[in-house]
């Protein structure tokens, strides 16, 4: 059921490509491919002090990076969890919600009375970018419907609430989470070609020479080489390659955004418990599984998270399986299951899992080929829960891109985990912009 040969994946790599290319040579597409304003590459000698600031789920993340040249830097950070019942809320009380929390860190920090610092923003959502550091959100994913943003600046109105609470902070740079990544790992590995993001969301960018962006505008820029944000979430949402079982169809269409991030919702960590739950249920309904009874916790949506896959698929097979019986009767509220019922749960978290690694590696593999970086030696840098800490998931990538383009790919391409890769990233783009600005202010000045 959540099977995917090596022809199916040939297939869909295809595909990608032609929807990348399609993506690049104009606008509206389902793989948006979107210019970032980001160019050149960090060398690792940049030095300097600025803020990060990461927004891209249930959480964000208050960072100052101090970049202390020779690949060498050192972060101090604050977590905020995000309010549930603000994911619906006026965007201007998210705004407002943002502002405080980068108020305490200042206050936190012992920044509370000084001069306008340089801060760069990673916001991890679908967004048109028109400059370095403006923004306008294509749509909201991640469960995310707060109204009044889409088709709005989404600089502008953080700036706006950092101007009402008089918080000295100036938005440089808005960058997304996997741009974030690929600029911080560059930092530290100059080898690094692709930044992914597989955790609640999923993304990729990657470095496109600028010649080959058809659909770019913005003139010449003093370097070859363009960011490119893929949006690779959408990809499919035409429904004509990706095989999408009933279970993903139902997520689908009772999700906040149906039709939408069709890759994001069968491979990210947003959706794969869900997608699990409901196959679960499936079983329950035929009577295949804890006697035909669920549970009021279990029928809940999203009430099978992601992160119980994990604990699931490294539960010992060869014992009665005592992390998945936890899971199941003391967290779901299901009564005196049987090593079979719990074998099945395992098996169907496997499988929904393997199809997930599997999927990225045709996204990478799609990449990899655009960018003929199949036979050379390059990085790729990942940042996300769900690729650091779900069991073998790393390798059933590495797995499928060997089954994709032969054993030499795993001496040619490597994964680097990218940790700190949003903040740290955000906070290098952030310095460059504002070297930037202040260079175009002292030609203008000059002139």
């Amino acid at each position: 059921m959540f099977g995917l040969s090596t022809e199916k994946m040939q297939a869909i790599v295809a595909h990608f490509e032609a929807e990348m290319k399609k993506g690049l040579q104009r606008a509206g597409e389902s793989v948006a491919m979107i210019p970032t304003f980001v160019t050149g590459r960090p060398t690792g000698q940049e030095k300097g002090r600025y803020l990060s600031l990461d927004f891209g789920g249930n959480f964000l993340r208050m960072c100052e990076v101090d970049l202390r040249g020779s690949r060498d830097f050192r972060i101090t950070q604050q977590q905020y969890m995000v309010p549930p019942e603000l994911m619906a809320a006026d965007m201007r009380d998210l705004c407002d919600f943002i502002a405080d929390c980068v108020d305490n860190f200042l206050a936190e920090t012992g920044k509370t009375d000084v001069t306008m610092l340089q801060m760069g923003f990673t916001f991890s959502f679908p967004v048109n970018q028109t400059s370095i550091n403006r923004g306008v959100l294509k749509q909201w994913t991640k469960g995310f419907s707060c109204p009044n943003a889409v088709d709005r600046d989404i600089v502008v109105m953080l700036q706006e609430a950092f101007f009402r609470k008089g918080i000295p902070v100036n938005i440089a740079a808005i960058v997304n989470d996997a741009v974030g990544t690929l600029m911080a790992l560059g930092y530290c590995q100059p080898d690094t070609a692709i930044g992914v993001i597989l955790g609640t969301g999923t993304n990729a960018c990657y470095y496109e020479k600028l010649d080959r962006i058809a659909k770019w505008d913005g003139g010449p820029t003093g370097s070859d080489d363009m960011v490119i944000n893929t949006e690779w979430g959408g990809f499919d949402n035409e429904r004509v390659i990706l095989p999408m079982t009933m279970f993903d169809r139902k997520v689908d269409r009772e999700s906040s955004n149906p039709r939408q991030q069709t890759f994001e919702k069968m491979i990210s960590g947003m959706y794969l418990g869900e997608v699990t739950r409901n196959c679960i249920l499936y079983y329950v309904d035929r009577q295949l599984l804890f006697n035909g009874y669920s549970s009021a916790i279990l029928n809940q949506q999203y009430a099978f998270d992601t992160p119980y896959m994990s604990d699931i698929c490294r539960d010992d097979e060869a014992g009665d399986l005592p992390e998945t019986r936890y899971i199941l009767e003391e967290i779901l509220q299901i009564r005196d299951t049987t090593l079979t019922d719990r074998r099945i749960v395992k098996a169907i978290s496997d499988h929904v899992g393997r199809r997930a690694a599997r999927l990225t590696a045709c996204g990478l593999a799609a990449l990899l080929k655009h960018c003929s970086l199949v036979d050379q030696r390059c990085t790729i840098g990942i940042d996300g829960s769900l690729f650091e800490y779900y069991p073998g998931f790393d390798s059933s990538v590495m797995q499928a891109l060997v089954e994709l383009y032969g054993p030499g790919i795993e001496q040619t391409v490597s994964f680097s985990i990218a940790h700190d890769g949003s903040g740290l990233g955000a906070a290098i783009v952030a310095m460059i912009a504002h070297k930037t600005a202040l260079q175009c202010r002292s030609r203008q000045h000059s002139a």
